[in-house]
């Protein structure tokens, strides 16, 4: 018999890895709600009308199908079978799949319950979705997404408070990062300017990677995708330029002074810089000309957050989109949201060790189990501690001594209870110490005193 598995790129957390988890996920929850945001969920499946056509041609292929229910290839012809055209197949004896992530989704949600909710929505969504991707170190076919987004609102406010979210909640975490953020009508301004408006997906793909690869290899990059030289001369300047915010816009205000849509852009972000000015982050909001993030999807501003103290890539992303509910055909919603990356910000708080001890919430009291009818004594007094807040366990068997004590000591229980014949008679318990090894007899109220201190 062969040992039992879990597929490839995805994982069993123990307790003490979902205490952690549990630590960040009630973190940025505990924020969201504190700006406003309201929790929804949505089905692990959704229809594949849902979700096809909605990622792109690479996004469809990763999509996890759920076959039919009951006979699925009753209808299926044996010439059909024969032609192993396993796309065309698919679409027949699937019709649901697992979400890919939780935007598509939202944005049925909206337009399925758009006679219920109230414009501008503020929702938050913590779930996992599901992608048929190679599994690699960091990347996983199962993995939570924490998003929130506003609805219904095109005022520039709400860039500002997201970035708020985003400098809180890494604030709490004890996380130093730096939140970066660009414009998709700047990023358009510039590859009108420099003559290849056609072209502004491939240059910014390009630019994007600065970080990563150098200028060198950036240039190259622009020759490869058909850029000309006279372009590529113009973008040098934008590329490598550096100051302060206010400086870099001043500096894109004089080379974007042609492009109408450039200059919007530049109005957008001097109006959401000086906005986080006043409200004093504690992290540093920082224009990144090169950063661009799915521009076939953000129309304005774009946000992207990384650790400052251990390299970890993209922890935090997100920007502006229109039109999120148009692909339902409900257009003109226009919506701004961001996403947590929990998966990598829980490598960084382990790398870092920034979890704080008291999240690791053990049993604090175990009670020895001597019998049944010291077990019967017990249970009162296992209750009375449990309404005053402590987390009690009483051993369910009448095992060895050495068994239940080894037991307390595999699970980190800091205090244990005895209650023999001496203990019942004089209506006490003996409470140990784990750590100190020191133990006396002591009434119930004494017990939860000392074990609440």
């Amino acid at each position: 018999m062969s040992k039992p598995s879990i597929p490839k790129g995805t994982r069993d957390f123990s307790p003490i890895e979902m205490a952690k988890r549990n630590y960040i996920f009630d973190t940025i929850r505990s924020v969201y709600s504190l700006y406003g945001f309201r929790q929804i969920e949505t089905p692990a499946m959704e229809t594949l009308q849902t979700l096809l056509g909605k990622y792109g041609e690479e996004g469809d292929k990763l999509l996890f199908r759920v076959l039919n229910s009951g006979d699925y290839l009753g209808k299926i012809t044996d010439e059909q079978l024969a032609e192993r055209n396993s796309v065309a197949l698919s679409s027949k004896i699937c019709e649901k799949g697992l979400r890919y992530d939780l935007t598509v989704p939202f944005a049925r949600f909206v337009v399925m319950h758009r006679d219920e909710i109230q414009l501008p929505f503020k929702r938050y969504q913590i779930q996992p979705v599901w992608r048929a991707d190679r599994p690699q170190k960091g990347r996983y076919r199962e993995f939570y997404q924490c998003d929130a987004d506003i609805v219904g609102s095109n005022s520039l406010l709400n860039e500002v408070e997201l970035v708020q979210i985003m400098d809180t909640v890494f604030q709490r975490l004890g996380i130093r990062v730096q939140i970066k953020i660009n414009n998709r009508k700047l990023l358009s301004g510039i590859a009108e300017i420099v003559g290849e408006a056609d072209k502004i997906v491939d240059i910014t793909v390009a630019i994007d990677k600065l970080e990563k690869i150098g200028l060198d290899k950036v240039n190259e990059e622009l020759r490869a995708d058909g850029i000309s030289e006279e372009a590529i001369a113009k973008l040098q300047p934008v590329i490598t330029l550096s100051g302060t915010n206010e400086e870099k816009l001043q500096t894109m205000e004089n080379f974007l002074s042609a492009s109408e849509i450039g200059m919007k852009g530049i109005e957008e972000l001097r109006f959401i810089l000086g906005a986080c000015d006043k409200v004093e982050l504690e992290n540093e909001l920082q224009l990144d000309l090169t950063l661009a993030r799915g521009l076939n999807y953000y129309t304005g501003a774009i946000f992207e957050v990384k650790a400052l103290d251990t390299p970890m890539g993209s922890i935090t992303g997100g920007g502006r989109y229109d039109n999120l509910t148009g692909i339902f055909g409900m257009p003109g919603i226009s919506g701004v949201g961001i996403s947590f990356g929990a998966d990598r910000i829980y490598d960084v708080l382990n790398t870092l060790d920034l979890y704080p001890k008291e999240i690791i919430t053990n049993t604090q009291l175990l009670f020895i189990n001597f019998g049944d009818k010291e077990a019967e004594y017990c249970m009162p007094i296992v209750s009375k501690s449990r309404a005053n807040g402590i987390r009690t366990e009483l051993f369910p068997d009448a095992a060895k001594m050495k068994k239940q004590m080894s037991y307390a000591n595999a699970n980190n229980i800091p205090f244990v209870a005895l209650a023999g014949d001496d203990e019942i008679q004089k209506g006490v318990v003996t409470l140990k110490n784990m750590e100190t090894g020191e133990q006396k007899q002591v009434t119930a109220e004494e017990m939860i005193s000392i074990v609440k201190a």
